[in-house]
């Protein structure tokens, strides 16, 4: 098999933007539609950790163990992980903390840094 491509991860209508030198407009390209098929209503006036959650839940469908076992080209799958509560502030309020997302990295061992590169 090959590696996922960054629609089956990012969702439909993500891209990667490419231009000539200079390259304003290069970059990664994933349109609203996949935030709000992750649950995030109006993107346009959501926060940045709104659309970093909305993305995490979007990569969360394709990256699966089940995916990954299937296709040796795969280097990433998530997991979900727990839930725990902290005290926080001066009044100690309760907060729930998800912990939905266990990202798990796999390539051949070959040192003991993190490259991004080798996924």
């Amino acid at each position: 098999m090959a590696k996922p491509t960054i629609p089956q991860i990012l969702g439909d209508g993500s891209t990667r933007l490419a231009s000539a030198e200079p390259a304003p407009s290069s970059g990664l390209f994933i349109p609203d539609s996949v935030f709000v098929s992750a649950g995030l209503g109006t993107p346009a006036t959501a926060t940045a950790e709104a659309h970093l959650v909305a993305l995490l839940v979007t990569v969360k469908i394709y990256l699966t163990q089940l995916n990954f076992d299937a296709n040796i080209d795969q280097s990433i799958y998530v997991e979900s992980g727990f839930t725990s509560f902290i005290q926080r502030g001066t009044d100690n309020i309760s907060y729930r903390v998800d912990q939905p997302f266990n990202f798990n990295l796999a390539k051949i061992d070959e040192g003991i840094t993190i490259d991004p590169t080798q996924y």
